[in-house]
């Protein structure tokens, strides 16, 4: 186990309320995402950045070069549920700071955790292929977001999170997994749409609704682009019956148990 380097100063941080404008809401609802500054400090990033990453590292069972990978395990390093395996980093994933925004610019009364995934883009690891999350999950209504957190900044050259501005709306390949055919197909689709493709710097914060579409380029940096996620949904969200073998394995893994 951890020892923290700041500890009281961490969890009070943790359960701090961020202070929302009413724009950072607006714009949130407009375009299905928001990015947000100075969510968290260098210094909580620093600490549990470092417990997240020795957990990527312990549990990671991909070894395979590069080259020998397809598409999507060239994208990242992909763990789920950290906060199962390590209570330090279930102190980060459980952050009251995180669900308060997630239900503000959801517009709900309260969240419910979903699941995390550590995503860790490694030097030369390949681009992320357009998608939607809410492919993957069986919900009955559209109210879930994804907190996008890395845990250092990302410039342009090292894959940072990128949207197609309003794009929660359209409907056109939402029955499509990320893969090259995700690629090209919505690539296409979305040829005539805005898009944001932008830098972050340490300690801001993405949250994107789970039907706007994004992709992230490659990692042409030597360093690894180490990112957290926490997927909420609303507070007394449903199961809907799953629309294909994602959805089936989502709803066996992450709500074992819970009924149509």
């Amino acid at each position: 186990m951890m020892n923290r380097m700041g500890g009281v100063n961490e969890i009070d941080e943790l359960s701090t309320p961020y202070a929302l404008t009413a724009d950072q809401m607006a714009a949130y609802q407009q375009n299905g995402y928001v990015k947000l500054k100075d969510v968290f400090s260098p210094a909580l990033l620093a600490t549990y950045g470092a417990q997240i990453t020795r957990v990527v590292q312990e549990r990671n069972t991909q070894h395979l070069p590069l080259a020998e990978r397809g598409t999507y395990a060239k994208a990242f390093l992909q763990i789920t549920n950290l906060w199962e395996h390590d209570a330090i980093v279930k102190e980060f994933v459980m952050a009251k700071r995180l669900g308060q925004i997630a239900a503000q610019l959801m517009q709900v009364r309260g969240v419910r955790l979903y699941h995390d995934q550590a995503l860790f883009k490694e030097p030369g690891g390949g681009f992320t292929p357009w998608h939607a999350d809410q492919y993957y999950w069986p919900m009955s209504n559209d109210n879930t977001v994804t907190a996008w957190i890395p845990l250092q900044p990302v410039p342009l050259a090292m894959g940072p999170l990128a949207f197609c501005i309003g794009s929660q709306h359209l409907l056109a390949n939402r029955d499509v997994a990320i893969s090259d055919e995700s690629e090209q197909k919505i690539s296409r689709s979305l040829k005539d749409y805005p898009k944001d493709e932008t830098a972050y710097a340490l300690g801001e914060v993405s949250f994107h609704a789970g039907w706007t579409f994004h992709r992230a380029g490659p990692n042409n940096t030597d360093q690894m682009r180490g990112v957290m996620t926490v997927i909420y949904m609303e507070d007394g969200m449903k199961v809907a019956e799953p629309k294909n073998q994602s959805q089936q394995n989502d709803w066996a893994r992450w709500l074992p148990g819970a009924q149509v």
